[in-house]
């Protein structure tokens, strides 16, 4: 969310804030008068001072041109008069005048005692709203509580919405303005913090209505891309926003999102085709298009089943294997297994885990990348030290399949033996291979 927005509500609160009397009040009145509104207190009358003294410092801290010394006097009435029932005005006013001048802590630091003072005061909650949406953008430790903090912020925004009238010396058409962009800035932490606890239909509700409001902000349509491509299975409106992320991302970001845009595609309609012209005109269209749709690409099932029809069972890859018999097609798994069950087979695989008895392997590329074993070789006879094969280390073995478990996947393997150069040169070893170890998700 843009620092335009807190800066906007700031001026407003500084505006209604500044319409004080001139001048001292009568010295025959015995209850003068200090007009003020507040830039979004549950008060819709006007408030009094009723004490010369107090009623001659406020005007004189308020009406000062200075912003330092408008600090030290709002500052001072403040500490001079605790009770006073411009203590929430003059505490708003000190607040705005503090981000005037850059003082970013003593902004938020009176940000939170306006809200001591008034939990419901729009302004401190948008403000610190902001801030800790910006806090979490940093990297650091802090960053996931500053985000939990922003959303909370954000929905306790979005409650004072609902019942804030509108203060005295503010325009209607300002007073508008005021809550839309207070609203986008609650709105906006609520669909973040949202994201990060995977929340995703308020992510989703909150996040839309920002980027509606803001088409061109990066962050907010990456977030909200974020926000369906995370969703098993993605909804197909995801593939259009993560695009839209892509085609209006930073330089910087630009072939990172891009990337991830043209795979997230690519799982979903199972080939690249078509995202090409997919990013030309999200770059063009702010908002959905509507009948939007992309293709989805086959199931696991169907993949495994049209697989088999390409490649006899037992010329495929060891990832083709895993595949098709995590597929969930019982029929085309059956296949697979009869043409490899109790046949040896020889292949490459990396260490997991390794003692004399057994071998703990990753034979895919994708587990070997993950470091997650996927197979079990039992050996025939212990390993000799001086052959015990280091973690970490691809080898070639040889052994025969006796079963497997489909979810999570590992095949049990016997007879096992670590081939010879000899060996491995007569019957060349099934290579690690990254063939569809993972189906295409939609």
């Amino acid at each position: 969310m843009k620092k335009s927005l807190v800066t906007f509500l700031l001026v407003v609160v500084a505006a209604a804030a500044a319409q004080q009397p001139t001048s001292a009040p009568p010295a025959d009145q015995q209850q003068p008068a200090a007009q003020a509104a507040p830039a979004a207190a549950p008060a819709q009358q006007k408030k009094e001072i009723k004490d010369p003294a107090e009623y001659n410092a406020y005007v004189a801290a308020v009406q000062a041109q200075d912003p330092q010394q408008k600090i030290a006097g709002i500052e001072a009435f403040l500490q001079t008069y605790p009770n006073s029932v411009m203590k929430e005005d003059a505490t708003e006013l000190l607040m705005k005048t503090y981000q005037q001048t850059g003082n970013m802590q003593k902004t938020i630091e009176t940000g939170q005692r306006l809200l001591q003072i008034s939990p419901n005061n729009l302004t401190a909650l948008a403000l610190l709203t902001f801030n800790a949406r910006a806090q979490a953008s940093q990297p650091g430790p802090n960053a996931a509580q500053s985000l939990e903090q922003a959303g909370k912020f954000g929905q306790q925004g979005e409650q004072a919405l609902q019942t804030a009238p509108k203060p005295e010396g503010i325009s209607d058409a300002d007073w508008v303005k005021f809550k839309q962009q207070a609203d986008l800035i609650f709105s906006g932490a609520i669909g973040h913090a949202a994201l990060q606890q995977k929340n995703y239909p308020v992510a989703h509700q909150n996040l839309l209505k920002v980027v509606q409001a803001n088409p061109n902000s990066f962050t907010d349509v990456y977030l909200l891309a974020l926000s369906y491509v995370q969703v098993k299975p993605t909804p197909v409106e995801g593939l259009f926003w993560i695009a839209r992320a892509a085609a209006i991302a930073p330089p910087t970001a630009s072939a990172q999102i891009s990337n991830y845009a043209k795979s997230t595609y690519t799982r979903y309609h199972g080939t690249d085709q078509g995202f090409d012209e997919l990013l030309a005109n999200a770059k063009n269209s702010p908002t959905l298009p509507q009948g939007f749709t992309v293709a989805p690409a086959p199931s696991p099932a169907e993949q495994a089943a049209q697989m088999l029809q390409k490649t006899p069972a037992a010329k495929m890859s060891f990832a083709e294997w895993q595949f098709i018999l995590t597929s969930g097609n019982q029929q085309a798994a059956d296949q697979v297994w009869a043409a490899i069950n109790g046949k040896p087979i020889q292949m490459v695989a990396q260490i997991i885990e390794a003692t004399p008895k057994s071998l703990s392997m990753a034979g895919s590329a994708d587990d070997i990348a993950e470091n997650k074993a996927d197979l079990t070789l039992t050996m025939a006879g212990p390993i000799p030290a001086k052959l015990m094969p280091k973690v970490g280390t691809q080898i070639t073995f040889e052994g025969t399949p006796t079963s497997y478990t489909p979810n999570p996947f590992m095949m049990q393997l016997t007879d096992g033996k670590l081939a010879t150069r000899g060996a491995a040169a007569a019957a060349p070893a099934k290579k690690p291979t990254p063939a569809r170890k993972k189906p295409a998700a939609r």
